[in-house]
């Protein structure tokens, strides 16, 4: 069963993932803040991180940095979610370093399935 960390700031898109993946093979764990999100990731090691990039302590980009320059994370999927226009998503995700984009407000009829794709790449 993958683990899931999910970086997110904002309670309401935290339920709405909550919800989706409640019934699935993928466990959540959840960060409110950029700071509790790097030391989950560390301690428990998911094999995919949802990372929004608009958080209230770190920028996205610094955490994004961070997973990419630990070790311990190399081979984690780190995927950015977040509601800047689609365009300017996929230029953070090239230049953090990301595996992936998922554009909010997340699609729930695809959402497992975006999921499942980028953990088979």
């Amino acid at each position: 069963m993958p683990l899931v960390l999910l970086i997110e700031d904002n309670s309401d898109n935290a339920r709405l993932v909550q919800r989706v993946l409640a019934n699935s093979r993928f466990r959540l764990m959840h960060a409110r803040d950029g700071e509790s999100g790097q030391r989950m990731a560390v301690e428990y090691r998911p094999q995919l991180i949802l990372l929004d990039l608009g958080l209230p302590d770190i920028e996205g980009q610094k955490v994004a940095l961070f997973i990419r320059q630990a070790p311990e994370l190399r081979a984690v999927k780190l995927v950015a979610v977040t509601a800047w226009p689609e365009e300017t998503g996929r230029e953070m995700v090239r230049a953090y370093g990301c595996d992936g984009y998922i554009p909010k407000p997340i699609d729930v009829r695809r959402f497992i399935e975006q999921l499942e794709e980028l953990l088979r790449t």
